[in-house]
């Protein structure tokens, strides 16, 4: 069920590449203590020592500092590449939100906001970066590249969906996911922003497409946003409301207390059988309340990037 209480209305990222660096570095001053701090050179040159490995590219300096081991990383060892795919469905616009900004977002914001600041700290490791977006329709193709150009492009794709108005749009979320599989042809590393609700509700399918994103020995997580305090929780008021389906337009009033238990019931059985499917695939499953920070999307990034190279 996809809820909406009022029509969204747009407003602007005002500089989405400054405020994606106002994420990177709050979560970097947040793990200072870490071997990251400084961010430059620790963490785009260093990887986690593994018992086993040769001793001769230890770096002692800074096992000194953290009494961790680490090797150094060579240039040629740092580069993977990455794919973002973003959910621009229509039910991806809510909560409305009149004034979008850093602590103010919703999904389609949250998932803008948190792509760029990968694309930042990806900037920095050299790494190589591609875009997908979908809604009924596949919007956007953009392969892995590392160059400036190609950045600040992705930057602006991202930049003019933050500004866009909701669409009026259908979902089948499985019949992109598996034209997207088809185009990533070398492994890489790849994130999914999505709500995962969709018109058509063929979970089957939509479980396939999620495997299918998992060919080609590809790492695939999916990052589940959604309004933890409206979508999961239905925290409305108990008077009479009326709620739209935002992708079909049908609508009901009710009384929120009249569906609250089913309805969670509903939601929370969704999210947990979509869980086991993701574990049964191999694909990391996160769920991401939207109105919170983006450290649980960095911190799966650096785990992730670990395990990858």
């Amino acid at each position: 069920m996809n809820i909406q209480s009022e029509l969204y209305k747009s407003t602007l990222f005002q500089n989405l590449e400054l405020m994606a660096n106002q994420v990177v570095e709050g979560f970097i001053s947040g793990i200072h203590k870490s071997p990251f701090h400084g961010f430059s050179a620790e963490f785009a040159e260093h990887k986690i020592y593994n018992n086993g490995e040769s001793t001769k590219h230890i770096d002692w300096k800074l096992f000194a500092k953290t009494d961790k081991l680490y090797t150094k990383r060579y240039e040629e060892e740092t580069n993977l590449r990455c794919h973002m795919i973003l959910d621009n469905s229509a039910s991806m616009y809510y909560p409305e939100v009149k004034n979008l900004n850093i602590a103010n977002l919703n999904k389609i914001g949250f998932g803008v906001l948190a792509i760029a600041a990968l694309m930042a700290i990806l900037k920095r490791q050299r790494d190589a970066v591609g875009l997908s977006v979908y809604s009924d329709t596949y919007d956007y193709y953009s392969a892995e590249k590392g160059s400036e150009r190609h950045h600040q492009m992705l930057l602006a794709k991202l930049n003019e969906i933050g500004q866009s108005q909701r669409p009026k749009s259908r979902t089948e979320t499985y019949t992109y996911l598996h034209l997207i599989a088809e185009k990533i042809k070398r492994r890489s590393l790849i994130f999914l922003f999505s709500d995962m609700l969709q018109t058509e509700t063929e979970d089957e399918k939509l479980f396939e497409a999620l495997r299918h994103l998992k060919y080609n020995k590809h790492e695939v997580v999916l990052f589940h946003l959604m309004d933890e305090k409206y979508e999961v929780n239905f925290d409305f008021e108990n008077t009479p409301q009326r709620f739209i389906d935002v992708e079909t337009g049908e609508a009901i009033n009710l009384y929120a207390d009249t569906v609250k238990d089913a309805y969670q019931k509903s939601v929370l059985n969704y999210k947990e059988e979509l869980k086991l499917k993701c574990a049964q695939y191999k694909i990391k499953y996160l769920p991401v309340d939207v109105r919170r920070d983006f450290s649980g999307i960095l911190n799966t990034y650096m785990t992730e990037r670990q395990k990858f190279l």
